[in-house]
């Protein structure tokens, strides 16, 4: 810039501009996790035996005598025995067992996360009247 000395009054003096101020800026997330989980579990078992047997027994005996003599007499005898053996038996065996398990669970989450940024800044910018130009910013 050059040094104007006319009817406004400009005696090539310093010129600046200086700005301050700040920021406020928020961060807001929110997080949920929901998650479940179900198991269901059965075993069963069944064991039977079975077992049977018969017995039959059967014996007879017999004796007979039969005698007439000269004279026409007659003499007869006559013994008889019969055994009779029956036996039935049976066994059965029936047996159960068995499990059953079940579980359930949950899970609920909820993050929430709230940031707070803040910043200042300062900016300043001159001009002097010897011809040179200064531009200078800062922040912090």
């Amino acid at each position: 810039m050059s040094d104007y000395t006319g009817d406004t009054g400009y005696d090539g003096g310093s010129y600046g501009e200086i700005e301050t101020g700040e920021n406020h800026e928020s961060l807001d997330q929110l997080h949920q996790v929901d998650a479940s989980q179900n198991t269901y579990d059965s075993q069963f078992g069944v064991y039977e035996q079975d077992h049977a047997s018969a017995e039959s027994t059967s014996f007879d005996q017999g004796h007979q005598v039969s005698y007439t003599d000269a004279s026409g007499a007659t003499y007869q005898e006559s013994d008889f025995t019969s055994y009779d053996h029956s036996a039935a038996e049976t066994d059965h065996v029936f047996a159960a067992e068995g499990s059953e398990t079940a579980s359930s669970s949950e899970f609920h989450q909820l993050d929430a996360i709230r940031a707070q940024l803040d910043s200042a800044f300062t900016s300043m910018t001159a001009v002097n009247g010897g011809g040179t130009a200064e531009l200078g910013v800062a922040s912090n």
